[in-house]
C-alpha cells in the first residue's frame, strides 16, 4: 500500500490558514521566541470548552479540523500525534500550584491536562474516533516517529486513513530555562538571521501541523510519502553518505531530488550539518529553509512537511524560504532533513 497526503492543516507562528501559501509570511529578525498567530478558535471549539484547554490542545484541534476538511473526510481510522514537551503550560501551572499552596488544596485539572497525549485524546473525543490512538514523545523526532507509525499502519493494511500531527507549545517558565541553558539565543542580539548566524542557540517557536494520510490517491492529493528514516547520532562527515544510501534504497540519486528542505535554526554550533550538504553534494539543487518562519521546536518538522506538500501542489517556491537561487521547472521529489543540536537526525522523502 502507498501512503498519500490528502489533507493538511497548520497553525504556526505565521498565517498558515485562510491563505494560499505563505504570501502573508513575515520574516521576524527582532524576536528570539515567536508566538503563534491564532485562528478564530470559536469557529472550531465551543467557547466554554476552549477556556479549559491549553494552547497546544486548541491549536491541535484546529489544525486537525483544517486537515480533515481539506481531505474532505468526516472521520479517520487512527490518530497518531508527536510532541516534544506536550502541554507544557499546564505542567508549569500545576507545578506552580504545588509550590504556591504548599502541596495542599490542589485542583487536579492542570495535572490531568498536562499529559502529552491530551491533544490526541481531545481530537478523538471530538471526532468520536475509537480507533488506534498513539502519542510519540521522542525529542526532535517525535513527529517523524508518528509519521513512520502511520505509514506502517497503512502499508500493513491495518487502517485506510490516519490523522497524524506534531504539536508543541511554549511555556514562559520553560522558555526562561531554555534561555538560561543556551538553547534559545540570548535577548538583545538582534537581528536574528539564521543563515549567517555566528551565535549559539536557536530562535524558538511553537505550532501544530496535521496531515490526513490515506491509502488511495484522490483529486486533492498533495503527494506520496515514500520513506522516513531516523538516526540518533551522526558525525558531520557521515551525513552525505547516509543520505546517499537512503536515496539509493528508494532507487534515487542526489540529482533526482528537486528540492532539499533544511532545518537551519541559527545555532552556529551545529549548522555545519546543513552547510556541508548545501555547499557540496546539493549545491546544484534548490534548497529551502523554514525555521526563520516557524521557529525551532521539537516538532517543527511538521511545518516543513506542510511547506513541502504545498510546494508539490502549487509547484511554486516562495522567495522567503529560498536558501539559494537554483530553481526547477517541476518539483516532483523533495527531501527533508532535520536535526537538533547534532542529535536525532531525520530524513523524509516525498514525491508528487
Amino acid at each position: 500500500m502507498k501512503t498519500y497526503i490528502n489533507g493538511i492543516g497548520c497553525i504556526s507562528t505565521q498565517k498558515t490558514f485562510d491563505t494560499v501559501f505563505l504570501e502573508e509570511a513575515v520574516h521576524n529578525h527582532d524576536q528570539n521566541v515567536f508566538a503563534i498567530v491564532p485562528p478564530v478558535y470559536k469557529d472550531y471549539i465551543s467557547p466554554a470548552a476552549s477556556r479549559r484547554m491549553a494552547k497546544g490542545v486548541k491549536n491541535g484541534i484546529v489544525a486537525s479540523a483544517i486537515a480533515m476538511k481539506d481531505a474532505q473526510i468526516e472521520n479517520v481510522d487512527a490518530i497518531i500525534t508527536g510532541t516534544g514537551l506536550g502541554c507544557i503550560e499546564d505542567s508549569e501551572k500545576f507545578l506552580k500550584n504545588i509550590l504556591d499552596n504548599n502541596e495542599e488544596f490542589l485542583t487536579p485539572t492542570a495535572f490531568i491536562q498536562s499529559t502529552h497525549n491530551t491533544v490526541g485524546a481531545q481530537i478523538a473525543l471530538l471526532q468520536q474516533c475509537k480507533g488506534y490512538n498513539f502519542t510519540y514523545v521522542n525529542g526532535a523526532v517525535s513527529f517523524e516517529s508518528a509519521l513512520l507509525d502511520a505509514k506502517m499502519q497503512i502499508e500493513e493494511g491495518e487502517v485506510q486513513s490516519v490523522l497524524v500531527g506534531g504539536v508543541d507549545e511554549n511555556g514562559d517558565y520553560t522558555t526562561a530555562l531554555f534561555k538560561l541553558s543556551g538553547r534559545i539565543k540570548p535577548d538583545n542580539q538582534q537581528p536574528y538571521n539564521l543563515l549567517d548566524s555566528n551565535t549559539s542557540g536557536a530562535v524558538y517557536g511553537e505550532g501544530a501541523g496535521f496531515f490526513v494520510l490515506e491509502n488511495e490517491r484522490k483529486d486533492n492529493t498533495y503527494g506520496e510519502i515514500l520513506d522516513i528514516t531516523i538516526i540518533n547520532t551522526l558525525e558531520e562527515n557521515e551525513i552525505e553518505a547516509e543520505i546517499k544510501s537512503f536515496l539509493k534504497s528508494n532507487q534515487l540519486e542526489i540529482l533526482d531530488i528537486d528540492a532539499l528542505v533544511l532545518g537551519f535554526d541559527g545555532n552556529v554550533d551545529f549548522e555545519i550539518y546543513y552547510k556541508n550538504l548545501a555547499q557540496n553534494a546539493f549545491a546544484e539543487i534548490p534548497q529551502l529553509y523554514y525555521k526563520h518562519l516557524s521557529g525551532e521546536y521539537d516538532t517543527a518538522s511538521a511545518f516543513a512537511l506542510w511547506m513541502a506538500a504545498k510546494v508539490l501542489k502549487t509547484q511554486e517556491v516562495p522567495e522567503i524560504v529560498k536558501v539559494n537561487s537554483v530553481e526547477k521547472q517541476n518539483y516532483k521529489t523533495i527531501l527533508l532533513y532535520n536535526q537538533l543540536n547534532g542529535k536525532n537526525h531525520s530524513f523524509t522523502l516525498i514525491s508528487k
